[in-house]
């Protein structure tokens, strides 16, 4: 039977296995074996890293190779620092490898979506009220898709904040990526959640009171 091996911070998890196990006993040693294996998991974040990167470098046309791997390099040192603080967060659900896998790719998505945006301006919400107007009209869409489409753009102009509308119409219209828009706004991505939930929330609640039928959304309703 596998004994919780205690660390300052909290136990190694027993449902971990044999090389999970091993990963976290060495990561909270010190000395040699230690150094040793952060540096094995700095190899296996990197190699993650690049793969995300690689996988999304179509977004990037104007990067050459060596900024590719400067964002792969640059993921991989903020996901090994994230590990690191987070050892105590492993529940041994997963290999610890698999685990730490996800915290390099999220970091390698994140930093080529902010690149991908670099140096471009957030589009004005005047501008996706166009894309609804083109969506409301056309011969060939039934009427009750355009009523629809009237409404919603009404709802979104009279019944959200100026800060709803504007993440909302940011995110859901014009494309631009949470954490992006969280830099710009200088706000956290919890936030800028909260007030895209809340936004959809009101718009729902909005076209219901105008009798329009909607799939139902638990998560909106709360």
């Amino acid at each position: 039977m596998t004994m919780p091996i205690e660390s300052p911070a909290g136990s190694i998890p027993p449902a971990a296995g044999e090389d999970s196990l091993t990963w976290l006993r060495r990561l909270r040693a010190s000395g040699p074996d230690r150094e040793a294996a952060v540096a094995e998991l700095h190899r296996l974040l990197l190699k993650a890293a690049r793969f995300e990167v690689g996988r999304r470098r179509a977004s990037l046309p104007h990067l050459r190779g060596d900024d590719f791997d400067d964002l792969a390099q640059q993921s991989a040192d903020d996901a090994l620092l994230a590990v690191l603080a987070k050892l105590d967060d492993f529940r041994g659900e997963s290999r610890f490898t698999t685990w730490a896998y996800k915290f390099a790719l999220l970091e390698a998505s994140v930093k080529v979506r902010r690149r991908a945006w670099q140096g471009r301006e957030i589009p004005l919400e005047e501008n996706a009220w166009g894309l609804l107007a083109d969506l409301s009209a056309g011969a060939e869409r039934r009427a009750e898709e355009a009523e629809l489409f009237t409404a919603l753009r009404e709802e979104i102009e009279g019944g959200l904040s100026a800060r709803q509308r504007e993440v909302l119409v940011a995110i859901t219209l014009n494309d631009v990526p949470i954490d992006v828009l969280a830099d710009r706004l200088g706000a956290s991505r919890g936030a800028i959640y909260k007030t895209l939930h809340d936004a959809r929330r009101k718009l729902r609640r909005g076209l219901k009171a105008r009798g329009f039928q909607l799939h139902p959304n638990r998560e909106e309703e709360r």
